[in-house]
């Protein structure tokens, strides 16, 4: 695995970003395959992405910018605090902005517009991944650091659960599209299409931390107070649709567990 390291961090996080798209893609392409989908395991799958986002959010993202934050003019709680407020600020803000419409309900957020729901839908779904995009990309943007908290093992580990998590949240975009009897095509393209912002993000995220090494602490807990904003703005309260929590709850702890798991033995 070492030997990825004559690439350039912005490269490797591209890669890493068109991995977890092609993941998201993996798992919209179910609704080739099925028309509907059990409520209790559409909140498992929920759950279990939520499960992932927050102990990455913790294990590959606030853990080495407290570490890297330590011995610095500002105290680390300081610094990593700022972060973490200032990304779940900052996807506030774009909530409050972006129009969209949380899948499930009718009920449309942001700026009024009369753009038709699977629009809206799209510009949701695409506001949810920013973040995961942006964690993958300051991980291996935090590579060309050189700082002992920031490991190879560390980035990929971090890739393979947000693409891990991706794959359900692509089939519990596209079949419930599928279900409201959009076309299999259609349904599957705004499915995938959820993750193509992901390599965009990741690259922008490698960049700023490769250009403004500094910022690195800051940037790492940024991204996971965004990922930890949109848990609990969206995944969290889409799983619990249906009266079925008791199942989402089980799926956010087998995905936290999974995720502190690979970050442990990879990173």
């Amino acid at each position: 695995m070492e030997s990825l390291l004559v690439y350039p961090p912005v490269l490797l996080a591209l890669f890493a970003g068109l991995f977890t798209w092609f993941v998201t893609a993996l798992g919209a392409s179910l609704v080739f395959f099925f028309k509907d989908i059990n409520i209790k395991v559409l909140n498992a799958m929920l759950g279990f992405a939520a499960g992932v986002m927050i102990a990455a959010s913790f294990w590959s993202l606030l853990a080495p910018a407290i570490e890297m934050a330590e011995g610095g003019k500002m105290p680390a709680y300081v610094i990593v605090s700022l972060g973490f407020l200032g990304g779940g600020f900052f996807l506030w803000l774009v909530d409050k902005i972006l129009p969209h419409v949380h899948q499930g309900t009718n009920h449309r957020e942001g700026i009024k517009t009369s753009w038709q729901r699977s629009v809206l839908l799209v510009l949701a779904i695409t506001f949810h991944n920013i973040p995961e995009g942006l964690a993958v990309g300051v991980a291996f943007g935090g590579l060309a650091s050189g700082s002992p908290a920031m490991t190879l093992a560390g980035a990929v580990s971090l890739a393979v659960g947000i693409g891990l998590q991706n794959f359900p949240e692509g089939a519990a975009v596209s079949i419930p599209l599928r279900r409201e009897n959009m076309s299999r095509r259609k349904a599957f393209f705004i499915g995938q299409f959820s993750g193509m912002v992901e390599p965009v993000a990741a690259v922008i995220g490698a960049a700023a931390v490769v250009f403004i090494a500094p910022m690195l602490p800051f940037a790492l807990a940024f991204a996971a107070g965004a990922m930890i904003y949109v848990v609990a703005e969206e995944l969290i309260p889409e799983a619990r649709l249906g009266h079925e929590g008791d199942i989402a709850t089980i799926g956010v702890m087998f995905g936290f567990t999974l995720m502190m798991i690979l970050d442990v033995a990879l990173g």
